[in-house]
């Protein structure tokens, strides 16, 4: 079984020695070949010549934005697709994630350890068995997502977070409640920009912030899961909450709410829509976005899509 190893450098909780140990450990169970990224993008382009090449396994080391380059690289390897006759999902390499970023979403939302070293075993036992998961992705406009996106308030207080973290700033939840703060207070919530619209429905307009979920949680503070939509599943179509406006009384409720263990948000405020196959988020003006925590720019109009048993996942 051939495999490579996409190794993020500057990944917040990996070290040199921890990398070593990974490959010695992953060369007792593969033929591994190892790649580090240099450059935002990177990670996708060495996964999509991987699964051109005809390797067998994509094995990420560190965080959430790395993972969605490698996924990213893999569902356009257009290559390893052309002629194809089994699912796509058989047809491109699985992808196996190794936990090295700050807040490891995806990897937590698979129920692998935290602990890189425990992942590692996981994902060695995972291979040596045979053993995979088959996993739902969403896509925005031509990109990939594996576990959320966010449109609006959400997406600016990742703006914020990456600004911090770009003046040396460690990625803690003390910064992301300071953010959230500094944003919410330094926001327009007069004129909300954000609409909905979706095939044969009424559009779902004057919203102040739009999140897009593949799975729960969406994110998580610490040890604590942020649960907007505990019903997402890689198995279902794409879950939405939306807030109806930012005015100060509503909003704090409703971040009341999400900061319970239970989540799960409800009020008039509120909009939750469950099971989603497509829809367009609208904007008035650009507003910040964001796939999988990494900040992308501004948008003013962006089509969600559910994309059904997409990956491989060893887990």
């Amino acid at each position: 079984m051939r495999a490579l190893l996409l190794v993020n450098p500057k990944a917040t909780t990996t070290s040199e020695r921890s990398r070593d140990v990974l490959v010695r450990a992953l060369r007792s169970a593969v033929d591994l070949s190892v790649e580090y990224t240099t450059r935002r993008g990177h990670a996708s382009a060495l996964a999509r010549t991987a699964a051109e090449s005809g390797v067998d396994v994509v094995v990420t080391l560190g965080g959430d934005g790395t993972v969605n380059e490698a996924v990213n690289g893999l569902m356009t390897a257009e290559g390893a697709l052309t002629g194809m006759t089994d699912s796509r999902a058989q047809a491109l390499p699985a992808l196996a994630v190794v936990p090295g970023g700050s807040t490891n979403v995806f990897a937590r939302a698979l129920g692998l350890p935290r602990d890189w070293a425990e992942g590692t075993s996981v994902i060695l036992d995972g291979l040596r068995d045979g053993r995979h998961r088959v996993i739902g992705l969403g896509r925005a406009d031509d990109r990939f997502f594996t576990f959320a996106a966010g449109f609006g308030f959400d997406a600016a207080v990742v703006r914020r977070v990456e600004q911090a973290r770009l003046r040396g700033r460690t990625s803690t939840p003390g910064l992301y409640f300071r953010s959230i703060v500094g944003q919410f207070f330094g926001d327009d919530r007069k004129t909300p920009p954000l609409s909905i619209e979706r095939p044969g429905e009424p559009a779902e307009v004057d919203l102040g912030t739009v999140i897009i979920q593949n799975t729960a949680p969406w994110t998580y503070l610490g040890d604590r899961a942020i649960n907007p939509n505990p019903n997402a599943s890689f198995d279902r179509g794409l879950d939405v909450l939306a807030l109806r406006g930012l005015a100060i009384t509503s909003t704090t409720r409703t971040m009341a709410q999400l900061a319970t263990r239970k989540g799960d948000p409800s009020g008039k405020q509120v909009l939750q829509l469950h099971d989603q196959d497509e829809f367009t988020v609208v904007a008035s003006r650009p507003q910040p976005f964001q796939l999988d925590g990494d900040y992308l720019g501004e948008r003013q109009k962006v089509h969600f899509v559910s994309v059904p048993e997409a990956l491989r996942v060893i887990c």
